[in-house]
């Protein structure tokens, strides 16, 4: 055995970088692996969150510039990757100067359940931790079809974003929330986007309603739809992709300039050998974990993205709170202690949801109250120049407590969060209804919205 440490972490994601310096801080020596040093800090930093919204953000101020598209979106691009590089570099430098952790540059995979292998450009060693803790991620998955590999003007989320050579045109496979984010920020870059999908609608687990107003907000933005298509064959050269495809039977064919793969995430386990460690993983291929996120082997781990939750990273932040609670000899912070979890998509505008939504909701039994608003009706929409988009929300008849909300309006990410706090203290209604905002705000049309429940 070359090493022996209280405790070893394989991935730099948000809850490993927390948990190494966490630890480091009680003075335990702790091993922080990660297979990529383009990943310090974990999806969200550097290929998810940050650098999306950068570029949806850069997107968005496309009218005010007076330069051509190409040169525009290069810009972008190049002012990402300066972004993008730094917040690589703080998140490194945050961990790698404790004196109590080492952070290694390399492949870590199991020899048994307390021993980890690691492959490094200097060679592979073993090391023994006490603890071991997983979080290594999700990556975008790639379905099974004749010449769709991810290489040259085919892309995944994470290498589109890296593309400086403009696309006149991009075709997308997945109508799904990332689908759907990148097909706003690259139509708003001027690119002509068409969107293939195998399903009959886009968002079908949405209530139908705000699902159709996402639909024509995407038509308002030039944004094509091929339904009920099914992928038989891709070829790609150096200038353009050709997608080769079925609709009711019909074959069709595409030429694009680069394709966008949006077709989910699949956990990234298969080269940590989970098997020697006897670590059990579900159906989905996600590391099965109980409410302290403790595998079948209480001294290991799993957080993050890898442990089949919600793919956000304030959830695997809050991964990181229930081990800390675990670790600290409490545990009275669990999985099950969860506050309602809300999410934000930046289509066009943005989708911030919580909760349950009607047809969830009814399916689950509550009698439901239900109130929408046309963003519309918003004074501060006006202001912003986007009036697209709608409310609803949906409260129990029989306790007034809300049960979840749809916020598809400029700033929904932000005022998704008020909704929340008000759910987490089990508020009624009435609260947002009755509440004094400021003006004008798109949170204050929270009055309008509520106050039509009765």
């Amino acid at each position: 055995m070359d090493k022996r440490v209280d405790n070893i972490i394989i991935g730099f994601g948000k809850a490993g970088k927390t948990l190494a310096n966490y630890l480091a801080s009680k003075g335990e020596k702790t091993i922080l692996i990660e297979k990529s040093p383009k990943m310090y800090g974990g999806t969200c930093i550097n290929v998810g969150c940050i650098p999306s919204k950068f570029l949806a953000t850069r997107a968005d101020r496309r009218p005010f510039s007076n330069i051509n598209n190409r040169d525009y979106y290069k810009k972008s691009v190049e002012d990402k990757k300066g972004l993008i590089a730094k917040l690589n570099k703080v998140n490194y430098d945050k961990v790698a100067n404790n004196e109590n952790v080492e952070v290694i540059d390399g492949l870590g995979s199991f020899v048994d359940d307390h021993t980890i292998s690691i492959k490094t450009d200097k060679g592979d060693y073993q090391v023994y931790g006490e603890r071991i803790f997983i979080n290594t991620g999700a990556r975008p998955f790639v379905p099974k079809v004749e010449g769709l590999e991810i290489k040259k003007r085919i892309h995944s989320s994470e290498t589109l974003m890296d593309l400086e050579e403009f696309p006149e045109t991009l075709a997308i496979l997945g109508s799904g929330f990332i689908g759907l984010e990148f097909a706003a920020t690259y139509a708003k870059f001027g690119t002509k986007v068409t969107i293939i999908d195998m399903g009959v609608k886009i968002l079908p687990r949405e209530d139908e309603d705000v699902a159709q107003e996402v639909f024509e907000s995407y038509k308002s933005l030039g944004v094509d739809f091929i339904f009920n298509a099914a992928l038989e064959k891709v070829d790609q050269d150096e200038e353009t992709v050709k997608i080769k495809y079925s609709v009711n039977g019909q074959k069709q064919e595409l030429t694009t300039e680069a394709l966008l793969v949006a077709t989910g995430r699949r956990a990234n386990t298969e080269e940590l050998n989970l098997e020697k460690a006897g670590v059990k993983v579900s159906e989905r291929g996600f590391i099965e974990v109980n409410k302290h996120l403790q595998t079948n082997k209480d001294h290991i781990f799993a957080m993050g993205d890898i442990n089949g939750g919600p793919q956000f990273t304030y959830v695997s932040l809050d991964d990181y709170r229930i081990v800390k609670s675990y670790l600290d000899g409490k545990g009275e912070y669990t999985r099950d202690d969860r506050q309602p979890i809300a999410f934000s998509a930046f289509l066009h505008p943005t989708f911030s949801k919580v909760g349950l939504s009607e047809n969830d909701a009814i399916k689950a039994g509550y009698k439901v109250k239900i109130a929408k608003l046309p963003v519309t009706a918003i004074p501060k929409a006006k202001i912003l120049g986007n009036q697209t988009g709608i409310y609803k929300a949906v409260v129990d008849a029989d306790t007034d407590q809300i049960l979840g909300v749809v916020l598809f309006g400029e700033e929904s990410h932000e005022v998704i969060n008020i909704v929340v706090l008000a759910m987490i203290m089990k508020q009624p209604y009435t609260v947002l209804a009755n509440q004094i905002f400021t003006h004008p705000t798109m949170a204050e049309a929270l009055n309008d919205l509520f106050g039509m429940i009765k």
